[in-house]
């Protein structure tokens, strides 16, 4: 008998499920990142931000943000029929960091997303994972307006270890959010490589 959905992408019985994270700090463009890429529809936890966060979450330069991820944001995307990625964006608020720990369970690496505009923002996800070991690329969010810094000018700000990708993208654009997961799970596979080789 036929799929009632032909169009959908066929996944092996023995495909590997690979979680990442995409990380960082408030309103830098991780709900944007997710749903760019995914195949499915994504699931958002997203609520309108209201009075009673004033005074808690800082909405300096993101003043005009409306709703805010209050759990994660879930998409998967179909590498290959032995490779699907599942991708898992955190909340940013400090409020909410504490799911950071259950949402880093399991995953193989993490996109840290950045806005130069305030970049400061985007610290706590860096020292996040370099504490846990966890592979991560940092992909620079260029948002309309905002001052190109280079990615070594980046790299230097952020102080982040030569071996770690750092590149530019659009948060909004599907391939770009693809070359920023193929990035990643190149990363992954050098990091991989090079603790075997070790043993």
């Amino acid at each position: 008998m036929a799929s009632g959905n032909s169009d959908a992408p066929r996944r092996s019985l023995t495909a590997t499920a690979v979680k990442l994270l995409v990380a960082g700090g408030f309103g830098v463009g991780k709900t944007t990142m997710v749903g760019s890429v995914s195949e499915v529809p994504p699931l958002r936890t997203e609520e309108l931000i209201t009075e009673a966060s004033a005074g808690v979450d800082d909405l300096t330069g993101v003043e005009r943000k409306t709703t805010t991820t209050v759990a994660l944001d879930f998409g998967r995307i179909t590498i290959n029929p032995e490779l699907i990625l599942y991708l898992f964006g955190t909340p940013g608020q400090d409020r909410f960091w504490f799911m950071w720990d259950e949402l880093a369970d399991g995953a193989l690496g993490a996109v840290v997303l950045a806005d130069t505009r305030r970049l400061d923002s985007c610290f706590a996800a860096v020292d996040f994972f370099e504490r846990r070991g966890l592979p991560f690329v940092v992909a620079v969010n260029c948002f309309d307006g905002a001052y190109r810094y280079g990615t070594e000018e980046v790299r230097a700000a952020l102080d982040v270890d030569p071996t770690v990708p750092l590149l530019l993208c659009d948060a909004r654009d599907r391939d770009s959010t693809k070359q920023v997961l193929i990035t990643l799970m190149e990363h992954v596979m050098a990091v991989g490589e090079l603790a075997a080789s070790r043993f």
